[in-house]
């Protein structure tokens, strides 16, 4: 099978598009033939050895976390999945090697979730790790009717989900974001903020008292949280360990295909739009990879394969 792939640690410029042999497919695993992909940050900050204290990586790697597919085969005793299914997953396994950036990949059977069908193959990939993790955070903060929601990077891949499914419970949310995509932010139903310094006056003009939860995408502003956060409020961050020193939760996204329903769902409803920056072929996948790193792109960039 054709996959993206790379056998040192490095930059775009190490991945190669090379032929792989078909993944076995272990009892309780099934083998999804792939449709398409999505581009993650966390896939180049392991590609470059950002995670290597933390996961154990077997090389060749093949990157890639989200994809969209179709069961091609099922392992023993998967009573849940059918050859010719429609499904999604966040494809985190226990150790690094068989990524979604191929034509196959196999998974465990608890990973996967029925694709939304409002949406294409491309947008169906570019949901379960951002929309995983906006649900997971915002369900761990408890976000409720009538509170005020502060989101850092309010216009990356999981901050638009996060401005979205916040308000959806009834929040006033405020975000981050350039002003090149505060109008996007309105559109989400956000009230958007410029990043940098000077943010704690300009979140606090629109919300004097404080807001009552902060939800940190991006890492690195744990003076700026603490500096509108009312007393008693809660704040999270899935960048940034160091809000634990501050009374606040650090977290990363975990596979759930009961969660991964509720979310593919909540787009089926009209409830959560997914917002894709681009689409490509997998024979321009590491492109796509070098603009993820770039930190500009609005959105999700998928990898089309099947």
């Amino acid at each position: 099978m054709r996959a993206l792939t790379y056998a040192r640690y490095g930059g775009p410029d190490v991945l190669e598009l090379t032929d792989r042999p078909l993944p076995k497919v272990p009892p309780g695993w099934v083998l999804v033939r792939v449709k398409s992909a999505a581009v993650n940050p966390v896939d180049w900050k392991i590609m470059a050895g950002g995670l290597d204290a933390l996961m154990e990586v077997q090389f060749p790697v093949v990157p890639g976390w989200d994809v969209a597919g179709v069961v091609e085969s099922v392992g023993i005793d998967v009573p849940e999945w059918s050859p010719g299914d429609e499904v999604i997953a966040y494809a985190r396994t226990d150790w690094v090697h068989g990524g979604t950036m191929a034509e196959y990949v196999a998974l465990p059977s608890r990973l996967l979730g029925p694709r939304p069908v409002s949406v294409d193959w491309d947008r169906a990939a570019a949901l379960p790790l951002a929309g995983l993790t906006a649900y997971q955070v915002l369900g761990r903060l408890q976000v409720a009717a009538d509170e005020t929601v502060l989101v850092h990077n309010a216009s990356g891949g999981v901050g638009g989900h996060a401005v979205q499914l916040a308000a959806a419970r009834g929040a006033r949310v405020i975000g981050t974001a350039s002003e090149a995509n505060h109008d996007y932010l309105r559109g989400l139903g956000a009230e958007p903020v410029a990043y940098g310094e000077g943010l704690p006056e300009r979140v606090r003009a629109l919300a004097p008292e404080g807001v009552d939860v902060v939800v940190d995408l991006v890492g690195g502003v744990v003076e700026q949280t603490l500096a509108v956060l009312k007393e008693g409020g809660r704040h999270a961050s899935i960048a940034d360990d160091a809000v634990e020193a501050h009374g606040g939760t650090w977290m990363w996204v975990r596979p759930s295909a009961e969660d991964l329903a509720q979310v593919a769902g909540l787009v089926d409803r009209g409830v959560l739009r997914v917002e894709l920056a681009r689409s490509v072929p997998l024979e321009e996948a590491a492109e796509a990879y070098r603009l993820s790193a770039e930190g500009h792109v609005r959105g999700k960039i998928a990898v089309r394969i099947g």
